[in-house]
């Protein structure tokens, strides 16, 4: 590839220069003696089922060894900030799909989805039952939200070495409980 640059190069250059007297000329049939493909020279050897086993079993005992998944925290890799935000992200799209699907469909079945109806059933809960549905609507909310601007500082390159990451999550979770209980409870 750099060989045909140099010889397009090249041959520009001398297009806009006398060919009969220009310096370009060693350049040019350097160039185009350089060869741009590539060639690799393959030994084949017939080796029988057994000697081509015991190849591999030699080139997998030159193999780096991976770690076991149980030195891995738990709680890190499995129920960490990003886990929880792809959770909290799905039960948001999710409830958001079922009552829109379900406003699509009222009409047909005879149910009543609409604006009206909704706020006059719900006006109707204890005020405990109303707190605990807002709070399973504002939490999701609150933790996606936040992990999110968390996630954009880590994007300028902030925040990760291990205190700041376990102050950011202690952080997130804290926000997130106290923004869904405001949610929910808030005046």
């Amino acid at each position: 590839m750099i060989a045909q640059r140099v010889g397009v190069a090249a041959l520009r250059r001398g297009a806009t220069r006398p060919f009969v007297f220009s310096q370009n000329i060693p350049k040019m049939v350097l160039a185009s003696s350089i060869s741009t493909s590539q060639t690799r020279p393959a030994a084949i050897t017939k080796v029988s089922v057994d000697e081509g086993n015991q190849i591999l079993i030699n080139q997998r005992l030159n193999r780096p060894v991976s770690p076991h998944l149980g030195i891995y925290k738990m709680e890190q890799t499995w129920f960490g900030a990003s886990a929880w935000t792809r959770i909290t992200g799905c039960t948001l799209s999710g409830a958001a799909y079922a009552y829109f699907a379900s406003y699509l469909v009222a009409p047909l079945f005879g149910f009543h989805i609409e604006s009206a109806s909704l706020a006059a059933s719900f006006a109707g809960l204890p005020f405990l039952v109303k707190g605990g549905v807002k709070f399973a609507l504002g939490f999701p909310f609150a933790f996606h939200f936040i992990n999110g601007i968390k996630h954009l500082v880590y994007d300028l390159g902030n925040g990760f070495s291990k205190p700041a990451i376990k102050k950011g999550k202690m952080a997130l979770w804290a926000l997130s409980i106290l923004s869904g209980l405001y949610l929910a409870f808030g005046i």
